[in-house]
This record gives C-alpha cells, sequence and structure tokens, in this order.
C-alpha cells in the first residue's frame, strides 16, 4: 500500500503485522540523452510497484534528492541534483526516528544508484545507513533506558539474533542489485543495462531516438533490449522477494 493514502486503521494494521515498509531510495541523475534523469529512482518505485501487487507491504512516498554528484557531467542544462551529505543525514535520520515513533519495526530503504559499490559505501547510502543505526540506537536508549543490553533480562539476546528478532535490523539499507546479481547482468551507467533495465520497467523514461554514443559510457546502450532488461527484473523481482519476507 501506499503509505500516504493509508488510514490509521491500516497503518495499525501493518504495524501490528510487521509489514515491511519500503524508501525508494535515489537520485536525479543525468544518464545520457536518451533517458529519463529519474532512472535510478524509478527502477526502485516501479520494482516495488509489481512486489506491491503479491504482498502486503508499505511503500513510502520516493525520496529523489541524494547525492547524484557532477562526475559524469556538469549539471547545466542536464539535470543532475546534487544535495551533499550534509544534508541527507540529518533528514534520514529525522525521517527513521519519526518511523520508529509510528511504530513501525521492519523497515528497509531500497537503493539503486552507486550500488556496485555499496559493500564500500557511496554518499547517499552510507547517509542513510548511518542515520539508520543512529535512530536505532537512540529509540533504544530512550525506551529501554541505559544498560539496557548489558542487563540479565537480555540474557537470551544471542538466541533472538539467531531467531531473527534482532533490533538492529528493524531498519536496513539495500542495493537494489547485490553483487550475485551484478555478476550475471551489465552494471552500468546509461549504457545497455540501465537502458534495458528502463526499456523493461518505464518505457516512457526511453527515447531512442536521442541517443548519442559519442561518450564512452554510452556506446553499448545501442544494444540495448526490453528481453535484456527483463532478465534484470526477474533477478531483482527474486532478490527483493527474499530480502523483505
Amino acid at each position: 500500500m501506499r503509505y500516504e493514502m493509508m488510514l490509521p486503521h491500516q497503518i495499525r494494521t501493518a504495524i501490528d503485522q510487521k509489514w515491511p515498509v519500503v524508501l525508494p531510495l535515489g537520485v536525479l541523475e543525468y544518464h545520457g540523452e536518451h533517458l529519463a534523469v529519474g532512472l535510478d529512482t524509478l527502477v526502485v518505485v516501479r520494482v516495488l510497484e509489481q512486489l506491491e501487487s503479491e504482498m502486503d507491504m508499505v511503500v513510502l512516498p520516493p525520496f529523489y534528492y541524494g547525492a547524484g554528484s557532477y562526475t559524469v557531467e556538469p549539471p547545466e542544462g542536464n539535470g543532475t541534483v546534487q544535495v551533499d551529505t550534509d544534508a541527507l543525514a540529518p533528514f534520514a535520520l529525522h525521517l527513521f526516528r519519526s518511523l520508529l515513533r509510528i511504530g513501525f519495526r521492519n523497515i528497509h530503504a531500497v537503493i539503486h544508484h552507486q550500488s556496485e559499490n555499496f559493500l564500500d559505501g557511496m554518499p547517499t547510502d552510507l547517509s542513510f545507513k548511518l542515520a539508520g543505526r543512529r535512530a536505532l540506537f537512540d529509540h533504544l536508549l530512550a525506551e529501554r533506558g541505559e544498560g539496557w543490553w548489558g542487563d540479565n533480562k537480555m540474557a537470551d539476546y544471542y538466541q533472538q539474533h539467531a531467531d531473527g528478532d534482532n533490533p538492529f535490523n528493524w531498519i536496513q539499507v539495500h542495493p537494489m542489485m547485490d553483487q550475485s546479481i551484478i555478476e550475471q547482468y551489465d552494471f552500468d551507467h546509461a549504457g545497455i543495462g540501465e537502458t534495458s533495465l528502463l526499456m523493461a520497467l518505464d518505457p516512457s523514461g526511453v527515447d531512442m531516438t536521442k541517443l548519442s554514443t559519442e561518450k564512452w559510457y554510452l556506446e553499448s546502450a545501442q544494444h540495448a533490449s526490453v528481453e535484456h532488461g527483463q532478465r534484470a527484473v526477474d533477478l531483482v523481482l527474486e532478490r527483493m522477494r527474499n530480502v523483505l519476507r
């Protein structure tokens, strides 16, 4: 369900049943002349729309304003929006604090942008990861008091952890494509991989008549196809089903 359309009784059901609450996280960034600048976020949104039709979940309004950076092209006339981490981290902290206070305990952010480096971390995902951890520590301290983890009542903490009942997992940040998918599919910037992916998920964001291959990272896009993109979509859907369940 779309969070902005939920009634309070539906929110309480989602809390009681621990539905996954998912934030599509991304950027607005130049992806050549042939692709929508919102590609990195749009693909996450479209994947979640498909999952929403088959499982109980809450989809938060997407956050498009990550650190797009100017490493690909300058922003003038090209559309990249750059919001620095010194603004992202406080926003994410307040968002996660609020979601925890509402009562959600199964919160996820999903990102595609720069996620080939997800294990090392990139500006947007690192900002949200750190904010999620800080929000959790603050919430647990406020709710349970100082020394809560060391209290004898927590003697079964590691068993709880093994059983999957771990409070530090209440907020998680995931790449839409993990390393296993990247090993099977062309992970690129506006080339065959991303062009095919958007063709399969939202063709209205692709205009191949505008494709220019004068830049190295765009050359492979001329070979893009819906069929190729659907391979990635199938892999991503299977992965996200497992992550969110």
